[in-house]
């Protein structure tokens, strides 16, 4: 049955694959985008292979008999493609090093470049095609991008304080789609493959209670659920094209907003005029998103010639919206169970800063430090109502030292975003780094950045690049890797 109702869905539908087509080049600055967020979100997943909280999930693809044609990032194995997703996705964001919309609140590259890769590959396998697909595979991974942005403007900060991941609530969403385009399938078919995908949005915050690991494999159950949807509606099942809209729809049972998917309606509208990618942040640190301008702001303060020794305390206003993640409830926070689970810890981070100068890796590995729980005691915090949170992700800290003198620093928007850049030079050491931690040669690595972000085609297998001279993942702590910036 042909859908011809004007829902957000169709709509939405429609305008991607009018941007997909090959006739249509988006702008130069788009794909150059794609290309340095695709690698990095590769860097963070070949880190998280070797030295993350879930390395094991790479075993699910490695039983012989689950071989497919995709690549499983950091291992030798292959996989169909939505398990390579799972496994992939997992690993880019289980580092918390992973990209991020701000105005959405959204990690994109977890979700996408995991689907997008997968279902390139795919193709290729189908249609026995050599070296190349990944100007396709880019095409996808963008337009899956511009979807999740939309879906996530489409009610700001609703769906995470609904109490859902926002990336994995809409990612199978946004997934579909980076696989519709990659497969070149009709609006029919992507309206379908969305209203399927609305079947398997999920992801909740409960994970913060425990510090439980599988808020990681959120974004990867994203990314396979949006190729099973595809595959779902190539197969003949149908979806709601409504799947936006109303008292089941999407926005009111995860954003508790009936309004939503008149937003996402008119932002369809844009989809391949107006571009959301370039926009999206990179991480300089391995931990939620929001603490990084609170690390920034801090370092400031010490920076002006503030000793560590001389802080008594350092009082931190925090936006309302982002206090569930990273400051309650603050006893937790500020004790932190595992390593791991301090990467949503504000005072935890903090400390590290205070302590080490630096926020790295290995500050999230294995046990807690006793050092950096009492230097967590220091911190407090306090509801900041006007800060301007999602639009930006801002900061302001108060020092308070031992004399009694008291010094501020804010920090309007987190670096790495659109208004404070990283510069293409930093983002490629990032993930030179984060290869090197996986074990990959430097000659290797920097063969694939080379393929990734110059190839006019880039070739979908360039990645077993990454496999085939393996070396022992090196053990020096820190993975921040910026240049001429040490805030990250």
């Amino acid at each position: 049955m042909t859908t011809h109702r004007t829902t957000a869905a169709r709509l939405l539908a429609d305008a991607v694959l009018a941007a997909a087509d090959p006739r249509v080049e988006p702008p130069a600055a788009v794909l150059a985008a794609a290309r340095l967020h695709f690698l990095d979100a590769c860097g963070v997943a070949l880190a998280a292979a070797a030295t993350g909280p879930v390395t094991g999930v790479t075993a699910l693809a490695g039983r012989p008999e689950r071989g497919g044609p995709c690549t499983v990032i950091g291992t030798g194995a292959t996989a169909p493609a939505p398990l390579a997703a799972l496994v992939n996705g997992t690993l880019t964001h289980s580092l918390e090093y992973d990209d991020t919309h701000v105005a959405s609140v959204m990690h994109g590259s977890a979700v996408l470049a995991p689907a997008a890769l997968a279902a390139a590959q795919e193709r290729a396998a189908v249609e026995g095609t050599g070296a190349g697909g990944g100007a396709r595979m880019l095409r996808g991974y963008a337009l899956g991008w511009e979807t999740l942005i939309r879906v996530g403007l489409a009610a700001p900060g609703a769906i995470q304080a609904h109490g859902f991941q926002g990336s994995s609530a809409a990612g199978p969403f946004a997934a579909a789609v980076a696989a519709g385009v990659v497969h070149g399938v009709d609006a029919e078919t992507m309206t379908h493959a969305l209203g399927i995908a609305g079947s398997q949005a999920a992801g909740t915050f409960a994970f913060l209670r425990q510090g439980a690991t599988v808020k990681a494999a959120q974004p990867g159950f994203a990314a396979q659920s949006g190729l099973l949807a595809l595959d779902l509606a190539r197969a003949g099942v149908t979806g709601p094209d409504g799947v936006f809209e109303g008292t089941t729809g999407f926005f009111e049972l995860f954003a508790g907003d009936a309004t939503g998917a008149d937003r996402l309606a008119a932002l369809a509208a844009t989809v391949g005029t107006r571009w959301y990618l370039p926009e999206a942040a990179f991480k300089g640190y391995p931990c939620c998103h929001f603490i990084h301008p609170f690390v920034e702001a801090l370092a400031r303060v010490l920076d002006s010639g503030v000793a560590p020794a001389d802080v008594a305390e350092v009082r931190c206003a925090v936006p309302e919206g982002q206090l569930p993640v990273i400051a309650e409830p603050w006893e937790a926070k500020r004790a932190p169970a595992r390593a791991n689970d301090a990467r949503w810890s504000l005072p935890y981070a903090l400390a590290a800063r205070l302590v080490d100068g630096d926020v790295r890796a290995d500050h999230f590995r294995g046990e807690v430090r006793p050092d950096l729980l009492a230097a967590a005691r220091l911190v407090t915090a306090e509801p900041w109502a006007d800060s301007g949170y999602p639009e930006v992700f801002p900061a302001r800290v108060r020092v308070r030292t031992t004399d009694g003198a008291s010094h501020e620093a804010s920090v309007e928007d987190v670096r790495g975003s659109a208004r404070r850049p990283m510069s293409t030079g930093e983002v490629v050491a990032k993930f030179l780094g984060n290869a090197a931690l996986g074990g990959v040669p430097d000659h290797a690595a920097r063969a694939v950045a080379d393929e990734l972000l110059g190839a006019p085609d880039p070739d979908l297998g360039v990645l077993r690049l990454t496999t085939r001279e393996r070396t022992t993942p090196a053990t020096t702590p820190g993975t921040s890797h910026r240049e001429g910036n040490d805030h990250g």
